[in-house]
């Protein structure tokens, strides 16, 4: 079963990248997209992703509000924080249970997801 993903970010070519950067590396993921917190939310309700990733500085509803909201309602779903501003967020994101990466850490962000999304081998066990 394909792993599902939601990003959320207001530039469209952040998106983008992020989409194409986990797709190259998890061939059958399935990658949703919102453009600001509110969006977040409604998506992530209806696709159920397996993970989430939110960057920090949206309209309407920040990434942080979002994670939130998510994290009530979604306990299980990890949730990463992954922007530019680099403030010191750390103990805000550990009190509502998520992850910050900076967008400058591309290796960091992949070797996480790869961490919650593990890649799948589809004849794992096989014998020949």
């Amino acid at each position: 079963m394909a792993k599902t993903v939601l990003i959320a970010d207001d530039s469209a070519s952040v998106r983008l990248s992020v989409r194409l950067l986990l797709q190259g590396r998890h061939k059958e993921l399935e990658v949703h997209e919102a453009v600001d917190g509110i969006d977040a939310i409604r998506k992530a309700k209806t696709s159920q992703p397996d993970l989430i990733l939110l960057d920090l500085a949206m309209p309407r509803l920040n990434g942080a509000e979002a994670a939130y909201v998510l994290k009530n309602d979604m306990p299980e779903t990890p949730v990463i924080l992954f922007t530019m501003t680099d403030l010191n967020i750390g103990p805000m994101c550990a009190a509502i249970d998520v992850d910050f990466i900076s967008k400058t850490d591309i290796p960091k962000l992949l070797e996480r997801v790869d961490a919650l999304l593990p890649p799948t081998t589809p004849n794992e066990g096989a014998t020949q």
